[in-house]
């Protein structure tokens, strides 16, 4: 490895010359940079003072040509991969939102520009923005511009990678380099966590009973799922939406009279169950608003909450004993944990010292407690599930939890397509499930079908009454539930490249060295790729009664098997696959299976 240093606030590394700007005799910087390889280069600033401060406002800026560069992705950017302004404010990540990586790349997906930040605890905002005169990128990372702990040093490496490759293997690499980094050791999945799931959010809403849920239970058991998120409504009467009543954390008993006698239940018919918790809320009206409402970061009176301050040890062993009673006392199997993204304080509370806290450092305590959930819970069950919901996806919080969830899309295929897509890129082995899949009974069935497929490559979750939609819904949910876990081995295992983040993936492929599957989302044409396995399946993901394929090469006379989306077979030929464009007949949401 080749390594220069520079004590002051310039460097000059590669085609790049960084600069530090905010910079001062009180708060000193310098920079060194390693080249790991051709084309991937490490940029190491070290920032200093005499004293503990609070560090001024520091970014990192260096400039990138804007050429054949046609679209940009980050995590939280969601349907808009467009290029961003050089006056436009960067985005933001912190340990519980999103990830400091951004890349730039082509229309053919190909990488020109992807940089990574090695701090995911703190608030970092990184920017990749075109200047209007010059057509370059100005590029930058920012830190400490909100209020954070006094500190006398500050360290941390950032990653660029310009190598000509698909954006999606930059990506894998750069989620590779966090897990290698101290510190940041993912959470062990288990088995368990990557089969469907039953979600009781959609269909019940907080208006759910023990009996409704065991009812639900024992039909998405015959469909093929394997636990149930008993989501918001089991700790409250009120219905109402809101969180006056979190805090208390004591089963309704109008709702679920006996906890252990209902999750017993559920484990006899063989399904998990975890269980919703809205980690830092403390609600007005709960019994517990007097004990902490001088220990909180905020108030949201929009949500009738306080969030709890987790700088003090009183408060994260509260939470603690929370999740360890409830896993001890009623056997779960794991924990729905939301709102860990508002562990934010203001500006009087992020600077308020008491002899009371053991952290000063806001996302050091927040670290500090849910790496402690984690391990402690597992201490009781090693197989312990966690889930966390899309922004909450960083490479910090694959410690803390082993599940991602996209965020809340009813009903809307695409974009549950293009969250999970989203998250599954930065996610390693983390597994990935799909928000909660719902739709209106009266739905044709092929439509109701593009909410399963869309998501094909993450666990599926179901958030509908069973007992209410037509038979052909369940012929269809149980065909593609029963499909999804025949090919796990690819949907959730393979090689995942999902094609044209700036068309919002319109055909993805996944594959290993003996299947591979490919998803038509839109009226395109698919290119399956060369050096095909013996197995290759399409699916048709739109509500055409084809697709269109390019081979790149001649495949050969081959079996082509078709079902439509409730599994019925349709046709069974053979067909010769030359090299050239051909029309496959598949009906909406149904599959081609090529084979010998």
């Amino acid at each position: 490895m080749k390594e220069e240093a520079l004590n002051n606030c310039t460097l000059q590394a590669g085609p790049y010359t960084f600069r530090l700007s905010g910079c001062s005799e009180q708060f000193r910087g310098s920079m060194t940079s390693t080249t790991v390889q051709e084309g991937v280069e490490l940029i190491q600033i070290r920032l200093e003072g005499e004293n503990p401060q609070q560090p001024p406002t520091i970014e990192l800026i260096w400039h990138h040509p804007g050429i054949d560069i046609q679209g940009s992705w980050y995590p939280s950017a969601y349907r808009s991969k467009r290029l961003r302004v050089d006056w436009e404010d960067g985005v933001v990540s912190k340990s519980t939102y999103s990830a400091p990586v951004f890349s730039l790349f082509n229309v053919q997906g190909s990488n020109r520009l992807t940089f990574a930040f090695s701090d995911a605890l703190n608030s970092v905002a990184l920017s990749a923005g075109v200047n209007e005169e010059t057509a370059t990128f100005r590029c930058g990372v920012k830190l400490f511009f909100e209020p954070s702990a006094p500190m006398c040093v500050y360290e941390a490496t950032l990653r660029l990678d310009t190598r000509e490759m698909a954006y999606y293997e930059c990506l894998d690499d750069v989620q590779k380099w966090w897990v290698s980094l101290p510190g940041y050791t993912p959470a062990l999945v288990p088995e368990s966590a990557k089969l469907p799931m039953y979600s009781t959010w959609y269909s019940f809403h907080q208006q759910l009973t023990s009996e409704g849920i065991e009812q639900e239970c024992r039909l998405a058991k015959q469909l093929g799922c394997e636990a149930v998120i008993v989501d918001d409504g089991w700790q409250t009467s009120d219905n109402t939406r809101g969180y006056a009543y979190c805090g208390d954390w004591e089963v309704c008993e109008e709702k679920i009279p006996d906890m252990k006698a209902h999750v017993e239940s559920i484990h006899q018919m063989g399904l998990k169950y975890l269980l919703w918790y809205s980690v830092p809320f403390v609600g007005f009206k709960s019994k517990n608003w007097d004990r902490f409402k001088d220990k909180l970061l905020k108030k949201i009176d929009s949500l009738q909450t306080g969030v709890l301050d987790p700088r003090y040890p009183d408060v994260r062993e509260f939470i603690i004993n929370l999740y360890e009673t409830a896993l001890a006392e009623w056997d779960l199997d794991g924990f729905k944990l939301d709102f860990v993204d508002s562990f934010v304080g203001t500006e009087e509370t992020t600077y308020k010292v008491n002899s009371s806290m053991d952290y000063i450092s806001i996302p050091e305590a927040v670290d500090r407690l849910m790496s402690s959930i984690i391990d402690r819970l597992r201490l009781i069950k090693p197989d312990v599930m966690i889930e966390f919901r899309q922004n909450y996806i960083g490479p910090l919080m694959r410690k803390y939890g082993n599940m991602f969830r996209a965020t809340d899309c009813p009903n809307d295929a695409i974009e549950n397509r293009i969250r999970t897509l989203d998250v599954r890129l930065l996610s390693g082995d983390t597994v990935v499930h799909s928000d909660m899949v719902m739709w209106h009974p009266q739905e044709p069935v092929e439509s109701s079908a593009l909410q399963i497929v869309n998501t094909l490559f993450s666990v599926p979750q179901i958030s509908v009454l069973l007992d209410r939609l037509p038979e052909e819904h369940l012929q269809m949910v149980r065909y593609w539930l029963s499909f999804w876990r025949e090919h796990r081995d690819v949907l959730l295992d393979g090689r995942l490249k999902p094609q044209h983040p700036d068309f919002l993936y319109p055909f993805v492929i996944a594959d290993n060295e003996h299947k591979r599957i490919v998803c038509a989302y839109g009226d395109v044409t698919v290119k399956p790729g060369g050096n095909h396995p013996e197995l290759v399946l399409f699916v048709n993901g739109t509500l055409n009664s084809r697709i269109y394929v390019e081979m790149e090469e001649d495949w050969g006379e081959k079996w082509v098997e078709v079902r439509d989306c409730k599994g019925q077979l349709m046709t069974k030929e053979r067909l010769e696959l030359k090299a050239g464009i051909h029309r496959l007949d598949i009906p909406p949401c149904g599959v081609a299976t090529v084979f010998e």
